[in-house]
């Protein structure tokens, strides 16, 4: 597994590490009595890709980390939310080795992609809900994006 692989396991793990008990004490005794967790995965956590695999297997690994800590810490109002966008207007792309940038380039060009402020007021949006209120899952993609 690449430094890319890595990073999107190790980073989720040493983040979650980090915060819980953080998170744990603010939803004891903050002032909103919950707190929240946003992991941010991909499409890609969803929707393999030939040529794709460490990718999409470091995403679905995202997917399930967040589901299985979700459960471990909701009923501590801990919320655990995943995002999961499709194409987005970033500089990602060019850090891929030139075959796959290509490839990107072919699948996403003829598209409107998605802004980064498109994906934060979502989170905006999962954080901002009443304690009543868990937004488990956000998969958000660019209206003509197919996959």
């Amino acid at each position: 597994m690449g430094p890319d692989g890595r990073l999107n396991i190790k980073g989720l793990l040493y983040v979650a590490h980090a915060s819980l008990s953080h998170l744990l004490a603010a939803a004891e005794s903050g002032p909103r009595r919950v707190a929240d967790l946003v992991n941010i995965s991909s499409v890609a956590g969803r929707v393999t890709r030939n040529g794709s695999g460490v990718y999409n297997a470091t995403k679905h690994a995202v997917g399930a980390f967040s589901d299985s800590l979700r459960q471990e810490v909701t009923g501590r109002h801990v919320r655990i939310s995943l995002v999961e966008p499709g194409a987005v207007a970033t500089e990602l792309a060019s850090h891929n080795r030139p075959v796959i940038q290509e490839s990107l380039k072919e699948r996403f060009s003829s598209i409107e992609r998605l802004e980064s402020e498109d994906i934060a007021e979502t989170i905006e949006f999962i954080v901002t809900r009443p304690r009543r209120v868990a937004v488990n899952e956000v998969l958000i993609r660019p209206t003509e994006q197919e996959g």
